[in-house]
């Protein structure tokens, strides 16, 4: 059986392109559900990206469904991304790790 505490470490291996920073401390991860289905299990992550004109998202998106299909027993079509952009991301979403990361606190 996987665990959410597994995908969630996995997201924290991919890193947003610009920013250097994964994409779990940059807020861009609202949920991540596991549904078992006739002894199959799907993973749900729902996610956002800083802003609706992301260049980069389909990139991201790409990166997120690599680094949980890394999960064994897990192969792509078990991985569904949902992009939802309610409610909107803003900084204030990041983790303080990195918010001092680009600078943002002392």
């Amino acid at each position: 059986m996987i665990a959410r505490k597994q995908v969630w470490e996995q997201l924290k291996t991919v890193m947003d392109p610009e920013l250097g920073i994964n994409i779990v401390d940059l807020g861009l991860i609202y949920n991540v559900r596991v549904k078992t289905k006739d002894k199959r299990q799907k993973i749900v992550i729902t996610m956002t990206l800083t802003t609706p004109g992301c260049p980069l998202a389909s990139v991201i998106d790409r990166m997120v469904k690599e680094a949980v299909v890394e999960i064994p027993g897990l192969e792509e079509e078990d991985v569904v991304t949902e992009l939802v952009w309610d409610p909107p991301w803003t900084e204030e979403m990041m983790s303080e790790e990195a918010r001092l990361q680009l600078g943002m606190l002392e």
